[in-house]
């Protein structure tokens, strides 16, 4: 008759303790996955305020083109021609 290198108690004990490491490594793995989830919407949050704040000034650029372009059409129409100049 062989010699067993393993009782059957001992096998259930290290099945055991290989489950137990298994349900920790997955409970890490969930607090770190929620830590990352929790990570990325502070930066999805940072991202819209940007965004936000960069259309805004690209919005406040365009209207104070837009009114220098009115301010120049304004004093071109105020200016007085000389009638004595060729038109151009």
């Amino acid at each position: 008759m062989r010699k067993l290198l393993y009782t059957e108690d001992r096998v259930r004990k290290v099945f055991a303790k290989m489950r137990g490491d298994l349900h920790e490594l997955a409970a890490r793995h969930a607090a770190e996955v929620e830590s990352l989830r929790r990570e990325l919407d502070e930066v999805r949050a940072l991202y819209a305020k940007l965004r936000s704040v960069s259309l805004a000034r690209q919005n406040a650029e365009a209207e104070l083109r837009e009114l220098y372009r009115e301010r120049e059409i304004a004093r071109a129409r105020a200016a007085e021609r000389d009638p004595a100049l060729p038109l151009q």
